[in-house]
């Protein structure tokens, strides 16, 4: 069967350019991969005609020779350098899918110390409200593993170093036929390095790292909440063979208070006052969590719930310079346990309240009244 125009398998004009073609290229290449149409021959031969087309196009001077002399410039070994011949996709498509879509699609050009990389750490640190307020230093020791002061991390006896791995040849990725397609695959004896040890060393085995315990200095900022996550940056495990290191991560756990809540950076606490106060009105000093006070004047017939705000009496933001509000709510405390005097008060008291003096208990009995009357 005759083969089809190169530009009509890509669906692109002739003037398309690279890209255009490249793009086309993708979309056809993702349709009918055999990974996703497995046991459908049709979609493998579109597959391979698309490829072929591409290999043609994506070339400048093959591109050329096509133009000028079509499917013939290829025949037969034709077409000088940029000749088409009998070419062998099944070494060329993993190339271009490593081109196009990287490790996924049977190519990958990852570091050969990707695999070697440490291990990441978590530690949990617990620390109370008022240092979160202000921040801090702290010492943590922790066990991990670091790099073996013998070897230097290289894995090998001092003198020798590592040789090239017999069965990927220092490539640290190995590839496999699957009839036309060839795939790509971290070599399983060194595990992507590429190095074999020959001459390990005799502290760490060969592995490059040791265990032990670690003594490290960290400062927890200011404003620091409940789950707030800080990474270190290669203070984790120690990586083998020369690998980098892992991360640290400092997992935060702020204490509850006893006086004060916290929501972001904003705090409350709640502050009981006497009846009398409450309807006199009076002035109270309250507790800050930088450890200093604040005094708030309490009106004249200030209801229990009420909240007051103290701007900048928060937390601190972590980021910045400002502060959050505390939030003071005031709950009226009634007296129990009265004296002989303070009843005989309150009873002279209730004779002379009136309806004015208690407007939300005067709404409320108005409507109760409504209600049965209804």
């Amino acid at each position: 069967m005759a083969k089809r125009d190169y530009y009509e398998v890509l669906g692109v004009n002739k003037g398309a350019s690279a890209d255009q073609i490249k793009s086309a290229y993708r979309k056809l290449a993702v349709k009918y991969h055999p990974d996703k149409n497995k046991g459908d021959k049709g979609a493998e031969e579109k597959f391979k005609e698309a490829s072929e087309a591409y290999h043609v196009l994506s070339n400048s001077e093959r591109k050329q020779n096509y133009d000028n002399f079509g499917h013939a410039a290829f025949e037969n070994g034709g077409g000088g350098r940029g000749g088409f011949g009998n070419f062998d996709f099944s070494n060329h498509f993993s190339d271009i899918f490593e081109d196009f879509f990287g490790e996924g699609f049977g190519g990958g050009r990852r570091s050969r110390r990707s695999n070697n990389r440490g291990s990441d750490l978590r530690y949990d640190l617990s620390i109370s409200l008022e240092e979160a307020f202000s921040g801090k230093k702290q010492d943590i020791k922790f066990s991990t593993s670091e790099k073996c002061d013998t070897c230097n991390g290289s894995g090998s006896k001092p003198g020798h170093q590592a040789g090239a791995c017999s069965m990927c040849g220092g490539h640290g990725q190995v590839r496999s036929s699957q009839g036309f397609f060839t795939v790509q695959q971290t070599c399983p004896q060194c595990a992507g390095a590429g190095e074999e040890i020959t001459h390990p060393c005799s502290s760490c085995n060969g592995q490059g790292k040791k265990q032990a315990s670690k003594r490290l200095s960290v400062t927890i900022p200011k404003g620091v909440d409940d789950g707030t996550r800080i990474r270190l940056s290669g203070k984790g495990e120690a990586g083998s063979r020369g690998g980098s290191s892992g991360d640290l991560y400092l997992f935060i756990n702020v204490h509850s208070h006893d006086l004060f809540k916290r929501s972001d950076e904003n705090l409350f606490f709640e502050c009981p006052v006497s009846i009398a106060d409450a309807a006199l009105g009076t002035s109270i000093e309250i507790p800050t969590i930088d450890g200093g006070k604040a005094k708030i004047k309490i009106p004249a017939g200030t209801q229990s719930g009420k909240q007051f705000r103290l701007r900048g009496k928060g937390m601190p933001y972590m980021r910045g310079n400002d502060f959050g509000d505390l939030y003071v709510q005031v709950n009226t405390e009634v007296p129990i346990s009265l004296n002989k005097e303070q009843k005989e008060l309150l009873e002279k008291f209730r004779e002379i309240e009136n309806e004015k003096s208690n407007p939300s208990i005067k709404k409320f009995f108005q409507k109760a009244k409504s209600f049965w009357k209804n």
